[in-house]
């Protein structure tokens, strides 16, 4: 079976963190500089983008941006 690793294309509040992680893995790092240091727990897995970010007192839409850019630097 062949796994598309653009499943996830664009970050929204409701992405699920593992599936992002998995399929883009270098949005790992900036979720872990930006204090989310949890990526390995099984709950993170579970989480939203948007979840994840009110967890940590971070705007949504901020981070989703950031993510957002990292997927168009890398594909450009």
């Amino acid at each position: 079976m062949k796994i598309d690793i653009d499943r996830v294309s664009v970050v929204t509040p409701e992405t699920n963190i593992g599936d992002l992680v998995l399929f883009h893995p270098e949005t790992a790092q900036i979720l872990y500089d930006i204090g989310m240091h949890c990526l390995g727990c099984p709950a993170s897995g579970a989480e939203t983008v948007g979840e994840a970010a009110s967890v940590h007192g971070i705007d949504p839409e901020q981070l989703t941006a950031v993510l957002n850019e990292a997927f168009t630097e890398k594909h450009s």
